[in-house]
This record gives C-alpha cells, sequence and structure tokens, in this order.
C-alpha cells in the first residue's frame, strides 16, 4: 500500500514523515503536487518553508527481518551466535569453547554432526578404537586422541563402517586417519588431522573414557560435541536452538 503525502500541505516534513509511519503503510511517497519525482533510495528531502523544493519519491522499508537459526542443523556458527554472544576481545568464562582452528580436516560422508562424546586416549595404537566403534554408537560422537602422531592412521574404513553399523554419528581424530576416499563416501562425520597409509600398532591398548585435552579444548566423556565445516565446538550441556 502507497500512502501519498502532499507537500503542499505546509505541513513540514516530520509532520509527514510521522503521519505515513503511524498509519501502518508498509510504503509511502512524497510529491510536490505536480506529480510523483524520482525514485530515492533515502529520506533526505530538500525543505524550505515547509514545502519540498526538490521532486523526490521516498520508500519506507522496514528493518529486515532475519530468520531464525535452522533448529535440526545446528550449526556451529548459530550456536556460536547464541551461546557464545560475548565480543571475542572481552575476557570471560565461556559455557561453550571451540577448538583451535585449521587443526582438523573434513574426511567423512557428512561435515556436520553431534552428539555426546566419548574418548580413547592412545599413542599409535587403536584396539579401543576398534573395541569403541563395534559398541552401540546410540548418536555419540567419539573423541580419539593419538597424541597429534602424523607416523600411522588410527582409523581405517573397516573400523569406520563399523562405525555407520552401529550408529555413532561422528568421530574426531588427533592423529590420522587412512582409507580416505571410502570414509568420504560414508554416512559419518570425520574429522582427523592428516592421511597415513600406515596402519598402526595394536600392542598397547590405550585408555577408554578418561579426559583427554588438545586443539585448546578439553573433551570430557559425556560432554556435547558439535562440528561442521565451519569448526568444532564442545559443551558441558547439550545445547538447543
Amino acid at each position: 500500500v502507497l500512502l501519498y503525502i502532499s507537500t503542499s500541505e505546509m505541513a513540514g516534513p516530520l509532520a509527514a514523515l510521522q503521519r505515513a509511519l503511524s498509519s501502518g503503510s508498509k510504503a509511502w511517497r512524497v510529491t510536490n503536487g505536480h506529480g510523483p519525482g524520482m525514485l530515492g533510495c533515502n529520506a533526505n528531502l530538500e525543505w524550505s518553508a515547509g514545502m519540498c523544493t526538490k521532486p523526490l519519491s521516498v520508500l519506507f522499508r522496514p528493518p529486515p527481518v532475519m530468520p531464525p537459526p535452522d533448529a535440526e542443523r545446528k550449526g556451529t556458527a548459530d550456536l556460536c551466535d547464541v551461546y557464545m554472544p560475548e565480543p571475542v576481545d572481552v575476557t570471560c568464562t565461556r559455557a561453550v569453547v571451540a577448538v583451535t582452528p585449521g587443526l582438523f580436516r573434513d574426511y567423512g560422508g557428512k561435515q556436520r554432526f553431534s552428539g555426546q562424546i566419548s574418548t580413547v586416549r592412545c599413542f599409535e595404537n587403536n584396539p579401543l578404537v576398534r573395541q569403541a566403534l563395534s559398541e552401540p554408537g546410540r548418536g555419540r560422537v567419539l573423541v580419539v586422541d593419538g597424541g597429534g602422531s602424523m607416523r600411522c592412521a588410527l582409523l581405517g574404513d573397516q573400523l569406520a563402517e563399523s562405525g555407520v553399523k552401529n550408529g555413532w554419528h561422528g568421530i574426531i581424530v588427533n592423529g590420522c586417519i587412512r582409507d580416505s576416499a571410502d570414509i568420504g563416501k560414508m554416512d559419518l562425520g570425520v574429522k582427523a588431522l592428516a592421511t597415513h597409509p600406515l596402519k598402526s600398532s595394536k600392542r598397547d591398548p590405550g585408555l577408554r573414557d578418561v579426559t583427554v585435552t588438545f586443539g585448546g579444548v578439553t573433551f570430557q566423556p559425556g560432554a556435547w560435541c558439535y562440528a561442521d565445516a565451519d569448526g568444532i565446538l564442545v559443551s558441558a550441556m547439550e545445547l538447543e536452538l
């Protein structure tokens, strides 16, 4: 709906604007009595003695309405907007923490995944990784702290496929994986530092469901992890949008 305001009424710009806005019109146009003027994009009209001396038309646009975040996808950017609203240069205790960017690459068939955390701490040996992925995942995320070793792979296509079959949502490996082309076709989120074709040893099982720390973040069993192409977030509680 367009509201036409005659500028010959000597009402002045403020009264005209107030009347236009109070009318509930979504748009309004100002003329000087000689027909509509040029289409304008701002309200900086020239007024003299209450009359518009410049034949402009003004289109009033309401502030853009931002769509609500997609609650189903739980993107890390949306979660940061809700749960980390403080400016980045403000020192404060944050309930949600982000893993240091640039460390992990995506190798799984899906980039966005989330779930409660289960952990394995091991170094160049993966028996407990196999054991964990052979158990019901119940939508969890397996976090494997391999000490950042780049000398062998802690995860391959067979273990990843086991994870898919048993309902794991994702795997984060502070170390290397192999069979990356095949893992990339699976319905599983996988993040790791790099790839390596050599398999790991089987002599030292490591530890299961213990606190692990890497990438500037502490991963507690039972906490929640949210990951996508933008990064990895960790929270003690489940996050909702």
